[in-house]
């Protein structure tokens, strides 16, 4: 029993890794949309391993590592997969120099996105001061910014997310404050700290508005959140 016990956040974190597998075999189908709802439920797994680890108060470093290989393909590879696939959907003939290839060299830009995702995950496996905050944007932050795109695209077919450049500036932004020093607050919550104080308004903040904003605009909303997330970050370091 102890056994099992000790294993529920890491089973909840496998969990989470496999729809980040699914998510990725769905992105190379172009079935983005699935793709995309794999990406939700991987993060939605990865909220609650940490939470069964803390309310079990059973973390340890290899929790820990299992945790950032999970969020390096669900929150990093799968939806660089999406944002590739999105590319070659706006580009559909790939030619340079009269050859044909399998892809348009610009989709590449979507790549960098686990190359700078694998710098920010190591760099948080060794800095131990990063339990009520990060530095630099936590990867799932980065994931539902770019899982809600396929359902922008369904809600409104000319949207700005068809603009390969946009696409470009959006891989190249998110992948820089992965790995920037700006201090992120972290969302999950901590059973110690009882008292209200300045983070908690914070969170209740952005908590209230992500609903409203979601309500209004649906799945468009989630885009607005992530920068609001960031904005509320640099003030509370402020």
């Amino acid at each position: 029993m102890n056994t099992l016990k000790r294993n529920i956040p890491n089973f909840i974190t496998l969990s989470n890794l496999f729809c980040g597998l699914l998510s990725i075999i769905y992105a190379f189908n172009n079935q983005l949309t699935l793709a995309a709802i794999f990406i939700f439920l991987g993060i939605f797994l990865d909220f609650f391993d940490g939470f069964f680890a803390r309310l079990l108060k059973i973390e340890n470093n290899f929790g820990l590592q299992l945790d950032s290989m999970a969020d390096l393909i669900t929150s990093a590879v799968a939806p660089s997969i999406i944002l590739f696939q999105l590319f070659c959907n706006n580009i559909p003939n790939h030619f340079i120099f009269n050859i044909y290839l399998p892809f348009p060299p610009i989709a590449l830009t979507a790549l960098i996105i686990p190359l700078f995702a694998a710098i920010r995950l190591s760099k948080f496996n060794i800095n131990i001061n990063q339990k009520d905050s990060f530095i630099g944007l936590p990867t799932p932050m980065l994931a539902l910014f770019i899982a809600a795109i396929p359902f922008i695209k369904e809600l409104n077919e000319n949207t700005i997310y068809n603009n390969v450049i946009f696409l470009c500036i959006i891989s190249i932004s998110l992948s820089l404050l992965m790995v920037s020093k700006i201090k992120m607050f972290s969302l999950k919550i901590q059973f110690q700290k009882k008292q209200i104080h300045k983070l908690n308004i914070i969170r209740l903040v952005l908590a209230g508005t992500s609903l409203l904003l979601l309500l209004l605009f649906n799945f468009a909303a989630i885009p607005f959140i992530v920068a609001l997330y960031i904005t509320l970050s640099i003030i509370n370091t402020l």
